[in-house]
């Protein structure tokens, strides 16, 4: 069992991080006319965001597959990522969740969702 919730939450949160990745230039876009610095700075931070999603749910899914939770260090990652993901879900909550984008409103709820995956999967 915590073997699928390890997978499960690895291949959301990597799906998020994607979902963040894929639609940047449209994003970007519809902030509408910015100077080439602040679009630079967005896209960057739009694309930071995205590829940390994806790395965690990478790093989870190989820490996992590895050496399991039986290690210490094993354990220790996977809390590591849940807490990342508490810190990340409570930056969006007050951050883009406060917009009417669905799916900025959605954002702490699924990092929230996962890293609670993480904690079961772990033990806290």
């Amino acid at each position: 069992m915590r073997e699928l919730l390890i997978y499960i939450g690895s291949g959301v949160i990597f799906v998020w991080g994607v979902g963040h990745l894929i639609p940047t230039r449209s994003i970007v876009a519809g902030f509408g006319d910015l100077s080439i610095d602040n679009r630079r700075i967005l896209t960057m931070e739009w694309l930071a965001e995205g590829l940390t999603l994806c790395f965690l749910g990478v790093l989870g899914a190989l820490v996992f597959l590895t050496d399991g939770l039986a290690s210490p260090v094993s354990r220790v990652v996977i809390r590591a990522i849940a807490t990342m993901l508490f810190v990340m879900a409570g930056l969006s909550a007050a951050t883009g969740a406060r917009t009417p984008i669905g799916p900025m409103r959605a954002c702490p709820i699924v990092k929230s969702m996962v890293a609670a995956l993480y904690v079961a999967a772990a033990g806290m």
